[in-house]
């Protein structure tokens, strides 16, 4: 048995995003979240199908007005909250076919409700909302989100320890029997820990998508702080150490691009965790999260450089930064095969 774990950057059939309302902790300021929402369905769906989970079809349809198109599809189900990076299905290729891989969500390492969440995948798959080419395996025995683990499509895995080996996800195995698990899981041939970096504020306890982000098979695009100053300064630094350490399979260092430390941002006395890491790679494009700050159209051109041949286009998230997550945080993509007409 083969089993292959595509890059994002492999051909899609659709993304999948779940709509806030008025019980998630949007609720303050659910109207300029759902504006933002509207924003990447827009970008989104421009380009491929788009998955809506909401737990209302006609009123998500009345927030998207003239952005509704027919690449726009829905599935109604109780919800706890928006972050379908961490609770949507992770496809992985078993021989040739796609699985949907149905890991658990506790909340982050059992920080926040997860109820209503962890039952979504199931849900759709037993709704029949995927391609009847689909199978489906349950891993609800083991605690594993999207956001921390990034594929190459060619049999690397980079991931973060601060988050896989954190306590309240899997904290009975070891580095090496982690390591093992996604290996097996995910049949690829090795696994790169980041030990170093973080961002003040994230719940995530360090996922890797809102740090380094691979962009091709020898390039890895990645959140560089050089202002001493900054709290993140030493261990970001300590990242890039690591980063330069790392060899693609062929053996050589990897093209490596900086993308500027976002600007700091508060709630209070709370940072907020804004990266330019934590964009979403879709059909021709990708889309990356931009705060309103003169620092954006560094990042964009530096995603330009990293993917000369996508439109790279900034979609503000502002908004998302306020519940400590991004752009990549509440989409997950579906390759090919996943979503029919």
């Amino acid at each position: 048995m083969t089993t292959f774990f595509p890059s994002e950057w492999t051909m899609q059939s659709g993304v999948m995003i779940t709509w806030p309302h008025e019980d998630t902790d949007w609720a303050y300021m659910l109207d300029e979240a759902v504006a933002c929402f509207v924003e990447i369905a827009r970008e989104i769906s421009k380009r491929e199908r788009l998955l809506i989970v909401c737990r209302n079809e006609q009123s998500v349809r009345k927030d998207l007005g003239e952005v509704m198109n027919p690449n726009i599809r829905f599935r109604e189900l109780p919800t706890n909250d928006t972050w379908a990076r961490d609770h949507g299905p992770i496809t992985v290729f078993v021989d040739g076919s796609p699985y949907l891989y149905d890991f658990q969500f506790n909340g982050w390492g059992l920080k926040f409700p997860a109820n209503y969440d962890n039952q979504i995948t199931k849900s759709l798959y037993l709704s029949r909302t995927f391609s009847p080419k689909v199978g489906y395996m349950s891993l609800l025995y083991y605690v594993l989100e999207g956001g921390s683990i990034e594929s190459d499509g060619a049999g690397t895995l980079m991931t973060t320890s601060q988050c896989l080996l954190s306590p309240n996800r899997n904290e009975h195995l070891t580095q090496p029997q982690v390591e093992e698990f996604l290996k097996s899981s995910f049949g690829v041939e090795r696994v790169l820990w980041i030990n170093h970096g973080y961002l003040a504020g994230d719940d995530t306890d360090s996922h890797v998508d809102t740090l380094a982000r691979f962009c091709d098979v020898d390039t890895i695009a990645y959140v560089q702080c050089d202002d001493k100053t900054d709290e993140h300064y030493a261990s970001l630094k300590l990242m890039e150490r690591e980063l330069k350490s790392f060899k693609t399979l062929e053996g050589n260092p990897y093209r490596l691009i900086p993308l500027p430390m976002a600007d700091a941002r508060y709630e209070g006395e709370q940072r907020l965790p804004a990266t330019y890491a934590n964009f979403l790679i879709v059909n021709g494009a990708v889309l990356v999260p931009t705060y309103r700050s003169p620092k954006d159209e560094q990042a964009l051109s530096a995603l330009r450089e990293a993917f000369p041949d996508r439109e790279v286009v900034g979609v503000d998230c502002s908004a998302l930064i306020h519940q400590h997550g991004s752009l990549h945080c509440v989409t997950m993509q579906l390759p090919y095969y996943v979503l029919e007409d």
